[in-house]
């Protein structure tokens, strides 16, 4: 098979495009190869929602259908999947999906720019909310319509199409059908050329033991940014998302391994099943299409300071393997970054695992996300703080940085404030002291320099009052139910 040549399924017919360009991206690959212009570009950085795909591979013995940003993922990287558009939804004979009929009912749609990416996102609720008989409330219908923007609607109509969809006749997918066919196409040879798909952990290795020069990519919501915004270009890609061994999340009685390729979305979902306080931050980290993309090992290993995961996997003590086709080595997240965007990872290694230790008893575990909008935007200041007491005292205590310095950081100067020494109020003020102390943050776009500083001891002595059973005080009380119009 030509190396450059992406095959997948749409309107469950095959689609064959060769001499495709590792770096160019699905987008362009739909609007510009394909024609399927229905599909639209409005930031071109997986922000807006506009040019929202669905992507199905198979999974547990039936398919996984997720949301996607068509815009900063990379054309190649859909190979083997289905795939629809918003062209593909309505019937033959014309017949609108529930999707399209639901916007059309509540008027969801004014200036039609944004409707496209909409109708994809709500397709994929239906596909895994309504087709398994589960409810869609409104604030399930916020969740995850969170990285879909429009400028005109106020979003209420939108959300009423959401919850519609289940009132009107149901359309069902032919899986049966599907799932053979993503057979058929998965029996194919690992592409080897300019944009290599390797299914094993050692067929990975090797490859990156022979091309240590070429982009490592997964969900690409970083990777595709320096594609559209940067114009960068790439001879050689190797995808870690269809690994196996990466694709995985085990448990023992220690530790929840997660592998590098498993999607932000699940992830969080298997850290939110063991402490479910995380969940409100699960749901902050961008939006629904970026969090089905992107993975825990890519956050990981772009390293921005401002990544939303490594200040709570740091805070709860999680450490990586390393993997190279000599073997493997694991170390503290928080020793993984030896400056801005830089790591000890040598060329011919991976991100593998991430591995977690289980909550103990006596954690109180709080995440805290400080950005100019509640949904879908970068922290200015991340802070997790997770505090083990056995009685009055502390036990043990790890917090976890992000925003306020060149790499994720671990605050040990307020961990040694606190540990040893009762729970106490001043024990808070002097631990956010010291968090502001060992902090030099720079100013920025986001925040100021003393913003930054000033939100740090602000947030350990919310992290006080929390502890000590006050909850009204911040956006995570407030029920969207409870303030929903009459």
């Amino acid at each position: 098979m030509d190396s450059k040549t992406i095959r997948f399924l749409r309107r469950g017919e095959l689609v064959s495009v060769a001499n495709v360009p590792p770096e160019r991206t699905l987008l362009e690959l739909l609007r510009e190869d394909l024609s399927c212009t229905g599909t639209k570009e409005g930031c071109g950085e997986g922000d807006c929602g506009a040019c929202t795909v669905v992507l199905a591979e198979p999974h547990r013995g039936g398919l996984a259908y997720r949301a996607i940003n068509s815009c900063i993922r990379l054309a190649h990287s859909v190979d083997g999947m289905a795939l629809w558009t918003v062209e593909d939804v309505a019937g033959v004979d014309g017949t609108l999906h529930p999707a399209q009929e639901a916007m059309v009912q509540c008027h969801g749609s004014q200036c039609g720019f944004c409707t496209p990416g909409f109708v994809m996102s709500l397709f994929g609720m239906y596909q895994n909310h309504v087709r398994q008989g589960k409810a869609i409330t409104r604030e399930l219908a916020q969740q995850e319509l969170s990285g879909n923007l429009c400028r005109c609607t106020g979003y209420r109509p939108i959300l009423d199409a959401a919850r519609k969809m289940a009132e009107l006749p149901a359309v069902a997918v032919d899986e049966a059908r599907l799932l053979g066919q993503l057979a058929a196409l998965r029996a194919d040879p690992v592409v080897t050329g300019g944009y290599a798909l390797p299914r094993s952990l050692d067929q990975l290795l090797r490859l990156r033991a022979a091309q240590p020069q070429a982009q490592l990519v997964a969900g690409c919501t970083d990777v595709g940014l320096w594609v559209t915004k940067l114009h960068m270009q790439f001879d050689q890609v190797l995808d870690l998302t269809r690994v196996e061994e990466l694709r995985a999340i085990g448990q023992d009685a220690g530790h929840l391994t997660i592998g590098a390729a498993v999607t932000l979305t699940d992830a969080f979902a298997a850290l939110v099943a063991e402490r479910p306080r995380l969940r409100a931050f699960a749901n902050r980290f961008a939006g629904l299409p970026v969090r089905n993309s992107g993975t825990l090992g890519g956050n990981i290993a772009n390293g921005s300071p401002i990544g939303d995961s490594m200040p709570l996997l740091i805070a709860l003590g999680a450490t990586l393997v390393l993997a190279s086709a000599h073997g493997q080595r694991e170390l503290p997240l928080e020793q993984f970054y030896t400056g801005y965007r830089k790591n000890l990872l040598a060329a011919d290694e991976v991100v593998a695992f991430v591995r977690v230790p289980r909550p103990q008893a006596g954690e109180f575990l709080r995440a805290y996300k400080i950005s100019k909008r509640y949904d879908d935007d970068i922290a200015a200041v991340c802070l997790v703080i997770n505090l083990v007491r056995d009685g009055d005292a502390i036990a043990g205590v790890r917090i976890g940085a992000g925003g306020v310095a060149a790499t994720p950081a671990r605050a040990l100067q307020a961990e040694a404030a606190l540990l040893g020494q009762p729970w106490t109020a001043d024990a808070a003020r002097r631990a956010g002291e010291a968090l502001r102390a060992q902090f030099q943050p720079i100013g920025d776009m986001r925040a100021s320099a003393g913003y930054r500083a000033e939100v740090l001891g602000n947030l350990m002595q919310r992290f006080w009052l929390e502890s000590q059973g006050l909850q009204q005080i911040n956006l995570e009380s407030f029920q969207l139910a409870e303030a929903a119009a009459p």
